[in-house]
């Protein structure tokens, strides 16, 4: 099949405009627009969102390692109890064969297509918000992790990483843009959504709510049940190794400042983006509104209450959240005080898109981030964008409106997807979501369409499977590195790329490449980064970039953190070789 792009290739947008309204900027140095937002709109050129990449290097971009994975991981320096971490030997690539096999002397013929970076799953997060269920410690040790206080300041280095790159690690080409894979936020709380919108685009940040002028939380509660940094209480984190330090929490809630991207970025929503908890189809139900703003906080349940109330989360008994809130109710003479705050009040979709298209929040571009007042007329949040003359993006919306956090797509955008495909059939595509494949078994109804269809992951993998465009599937949600080979008949095959979050260990983003081996096959390197942090710590350092360090290690001895999340080795540094459709 030919990959020479037409003009025409592109419904609702003439490349030979956008171009001269982007100052005549090449799409391959990184500029991008929208293509068909919505079912019943596609943006118009004027409105077509362009920005410019990060200009290239002066001299001539190479291939590299550093400030990879491939040079080095942050590994622990001693063998048990609490483990201090320092500088680990790197991950090998991995040449995966499952779709094509490769063939000698590809390297010497290759070309770029395309060069991306997915954030995914930065769950940056209120942790001072009244609604959190941090009490279901009290039966799952996961289930609040100590570190979350530092998610600013952590993803604020992640955003330095990137900056910091000379391109891409294996063909030197420029990087294209930032995908952010959902979660972006934590607990769907417009404090969430604009430390969320600072980090990536640029500007100041302050980490807090409520009191303005200290940290209102189980952080500083007295209570044994979670890590007490700046007391010398004796709590269960303390036991096992974690530090006292004095004047922690005053850092945490600093304001901290955010270079933001030197590239385009583009957003893809999650479950927790969209709902309440990341779990909860509660829209409307003004009791739990009320309390997300309020002066009361529930910081204690007993095992068995946690025990109950994270069974219905997992087994999506709950999906409305009618029993939290009565839960919560029952237990309104145990919350503790603390200062109100309307920041904290749950956010729409419409006020996810405002947020996006803000001038504000534009940093280098593009205006929207992807979505476009099309979007924002007709309710959706998937659309399609030009990567590169030979390569389109297309971010979908997996979040199921009606409760629960597995996902699903309705009708109209499953048929919306095969369309786009189709329309831009002489182009190589790559999807983005949030769920994976494998996550999209939640089929309940969207409220705002209670006549559409749900459909499953694998619906959307055989939609993807008919089209022999399709390179990848990149996402997120599971926090873990998986990648996953999808062969169908006829030898139409794509690649599920799912990357690690950046909230638990081991905090990494992943760069993806493109390039056509000119010998009938084509490869996509993957590779994973951390945060620009040391991997070494330094308890008096309580500085943005000690605090950035710090998130690293204390998610490393997170009790009942999952060890198996870097994936296998297969599943990290990577080269993907498929065969030409």
């Amino acid at each position: 099949m030919s990959r020479s792009r037409s003009a025409t290739s592109v419904p609702g947008v003439h490349r030979r405009t956008v171009l001269a309204a982007a100052g005549a900027v090449s799409l391959s140095a990184g500029a991008g627009y929208a293509l068909r937002p919505t079912d019943s709109q596609a943006a118009g050129a004027a409105e077509a969102p362009v920005a410019h990449s990060r200009r290239a290097a002066a001299a001539p971009l190479a291939p590299y390692t550093k400030g990879t994975t491939l040079a080095s991981v942050a590994a622990p320096r001693n063998s048990s109890g609490y483990r201090r971490l320092g500088d680990g030997p790197g991950w090998k690539r991995v040449v995966r064969a499952e779709l094509a096999a490769p063939k000698s002397g590809r390297a010497a013929r290759r070309s770029t297509l395309a060069a991306f970076v997915q954030f995914t799953d930065l769950h940056l997060t209120d942790v001072q918000h009244p609604l959190r269920l941090e009490y279901l410690r009290a039966h799952d040790p996961h289930a609040w992790r100590p570190h979350e206080a530092l998610t600013v300041p952590g993803a604020i280095s992640l955003v330095e990483r990137v900056n910091a790159l000379r391109g891409a690690p294996v063909t030197g080409a420029p990087l294209h843009f930032v995908m952010t894979t959902g979660d972006n936020t934590d607990n769907n709380a417009h404090s969430e959504l604009e430390w969320f919108m600072t980090v990536m685009s640029g500007g100041r940040v302050t980490p807090n709510s409520g009191d303005p002028r200290h940290y209102e939380g189980v952080h500083n509660s007295g209570l044994k049940l979670y890590w007490q940094p700046d007391s010398t209480v004796r709590d269960g984190d303390k036991a096992v190794g974690f530090p006292h330090l004095e004047g922690f929490l005053a850092a945490a809630i600093r304001e901290a400042r955010s270079p933001g991207l030197k590239l385009p970025w583009y957003s893809t929503v999650g479950n927790h983006d969209m709902l309440p908890l990341g779990c909860h189809g509660s829209r409307g139900d003004n009791y739990l509104t009320e309390a997300a703003i309020g002066g009361k906080k529930l910081m204690t349940a007993t095992a068995a209450e946690a025990k109950k109330l994270q069974d219905a989360v997992k087994q999506a008994t709950d999906p409305k959240g009618t029993g939290y809130r009565d839960f919560l109710k029952a237990h309104a003479r145990s919350m503790r005080s603390v200062t109100p705050d309307e920041k904290r009040a749950p956010y729409t979709q419409a006020d996810y898109l405002k947020a996006h298209l803000d001038p504000a929040h534009q940093g280098v571009g593009p205006v929207g981030h992807g979505y476009s007042s099309a979007n924002l007329d007709a309710g959706t949040q998937y659309y399609a964008f030009r990567i590169s003359d030979d390569v389109v993006g297309i971010s979908l919306d997996t979040t199921d409106a009606g409760g629960h956090y597995e996902g699903s797509i309705g009708t109209a955008q499953l048929d919306w997807l095969a369309r786009t495909l189709k329309d831009n059939k002489d182009s190589y595509a790559v999807v983005f979501s949030h769920h994976t494949s494998g996550t999209m078994t939640n089929t309940r109804p969207d409220p705002a369409r209670p006549g559409e269809r749900r459909h499953t992951g694998a619906e959307v993998v055989s939609v993807l499977s008919a089209h022999a465009n399709v390179l990848a599937w990149v996402n997120g949600h599971i926090h873990k590195n998986v990648i996953t080979p999808h062969k169908a008949s006829g030898g139409r095959s794509f690649w599920e790329i799912s990357t690690a979050s950046h909230v638990d260990h081991p905090q990494l983003a992943r760069v993806v490449e493109l390039v056509d081996n000119k010998d009938g096959t084509v490869s996509l390197f993957t590779t994973l980064i951390e945060s620009a942090a040391p991997h070494r710590t330094d308890y008096a350092d309580l500085s943005q970039t000690g605090l950035a360090a710090l998130y690293r290690e204390l998610s490393f001895n997170a009790p009942g953190a999952k060890k198996t999340l870097a994936g296998e080795p297969a599943d990290r540094n990577t080269e993907l070789v498929l065969k030409k459709g």
